[in-house]
């Protein structure tokens, strides 16, 4: 088994040490130390974070291949400091059977770029008529334990009663995309002083707050833990922390590009702002900054939603929903919360790493840089500052809203299991 030597590393942004791995652990954390035949790494003062652990990305894997596979998203994942990501249903077929989620992960396992954990639809065919096969997805090889129709929302409060009920007797989670769908008819943008000037229909913050509301509720009734895909209005905060307050089971995320980005870039009428949900204005920016500092929002996950240069070169309202955002996600956030003094770097690995691991329960990942540990491990240069380019990322689609745009951060080393997925940004 080979060894690594990562020499002069700012664990979890602290004072230097030496981080020696030994095969697929982490064997040894100090200073001054030595291995005979180890490949040395040199840190110079990169700070080094466990893993990153994304709980939403999209890899379209089966069924729209020409915007990105599992090779590809996942080779896009570890050149963002990823090494797991939870692969979300919306892919053609729906998986929302054993078969399917069986068939993303073992695609996962053949790559070896990151861990891959399918999520499982909660109804069938994303309708939300019928609960899909939650308890045969959970007991497949693939172990599905978050379940969601991201994409739609889960609007019948019956079938979300009952897919809380279900997810209960293994300690799984549903994670709901909360849009009300008669009040977002025709949305193409969030609802406010913009959409009014541009005369695009707009997205009111009240339909995700009414299903936020209404789910925080039914996990309380029911005893079950509920999960809030891509939060992303200052009303939505407040609900959770009201959730949370009362002990209810309820965790939340938020994306980098609802952290960084707001509507007023939608007069420039260029889709690839255009993303569900919406941009949102500079006061909902603020409060979610200062809710995932404060430890409401629970996670940062990317949303990572590929499309074809069809899809999104046109015009508007043609225009498909969604960004990529993988390999810019630590960057983003850095540059939001990091360079802003809201959280440290500890605090990065816990919303990035520690946290999503748990809400999804991947064993394995999010766990401390310390002896006995899987070397699951990123090292990130902070000192850097470019402009993003997408021809360079690894994914198969380009539809960044950062494209030109000066970004903190470079992740250069990415370690699965003691294995090197990125050497010197470069994927192996």
């Amino acid at each position: 088994m080979s060894k690594i030597l990562i020499r002069g590393a700012k664990v979890l942004g602290g004072e230097p040490q030496d981080v020696l791995i030994d095969g697929e652990i982490i064997a040894e954390v100090g200073t001054g130390l030595t291995a005979d035949g180890a490949e040395v790494v040199e840190a110079g003062g990169k700070v080094l974070l466990p893993g990153l652990v994304d709980l939403h990305t999209h890899l379209r894997e089966p069924g729209r291949e020409d915007s990105e596979t599992v090779l590809t998203g996942t080779r896009a994942a570890a050149s963002g400091g990823y090494t797991a990501v939870f692969a979300m249903a919306n892919t053609f077929p729906v998986a929302d059977t054993a078969g399917v989620v069986e068939q993303v992960w073992r695609l996962g396992r053949e790559h070896g770029y990151c861990d891959v954990r399918p999520i499982g639809a909660v109804t069938v065919g994303l309708e939300g008529k019928k609960l899909a096969e939650l308890g045969a997805m959970h007991e497949s090889a693939a172990g599905v334990t978050v379940f969601s129709d991201d994409g739609k929302c889960v609007d019948d409060a019956v079938i979300m009663r009952r897919a809380l009920e279900y997810v209960k007797a293994f300690d799984g989670v549903v994670a709901q995309h909360a849009q009300e769908p008669r009040l977002t008819e025709g949305a193409q943008m969030n609802e406010g002083v913009v959409s009014a000037e541009l005369g695009l229909g707009g997205w009111p913050a009240v339909a995700e707050e009414s299903i936020i509301a209404r789910d925080v509720l039914l996990a309380e009734h029911v005893g079950s833990r509920v999960h809030i895909c891509h939060l992303s209005t200052a009303g939505s905060v407040e609900i959770v922390r009201w959730a949370k307050s009362r002990g209810i089971r309820v965790t939340a995320e938020v994306t980098p590009h609802h952290l960084l980005l707001t509507d007023e870039l939608v007069r420039t009428y260029n889709p690839v702002y255009k993303v569900n949900p919406p941009l949102r204005t500079e006061r909902d920016v603020m409060a979610l900054r200062e809710a995932l500092a404060d430890g409401t929002i629970d996670i940062v996950a990317t949303d990572h939603a590929p499309h074809p240069h069809e899809d999104k070169d046109c015009e508007w309202a043609a225009a498909a929903m969604g960004m990529v955002g993988l390999e810019t996600a630590l960057s983003v956030v850095q540059e939001t919360m990091v360079d802003t003094g809201l959280l440290d770097w500890a605090g990065v690995a816990d919303r990035m790493s520690v946290k999503p691991a748990r809400i999804g329960q991947a064993a394995g990942h999010g766990r401390p840089v310390s002896a006995g540990e899987p070397a699951n491990l990123t090292l990130v240069d902070t000192a850097y500052r470019g402009p993003v380019d997408p021809a360079g990322f690894a994914s198969r689609s380009r539809n960044t809203p950062y494209e030109g745009r000066e970004l903190p951060g470079r992740v250069t080393h990415t370690w699965l299991r003691g294995k090197a997925t990125l050497v010197d940004g470069k994927l192996t």
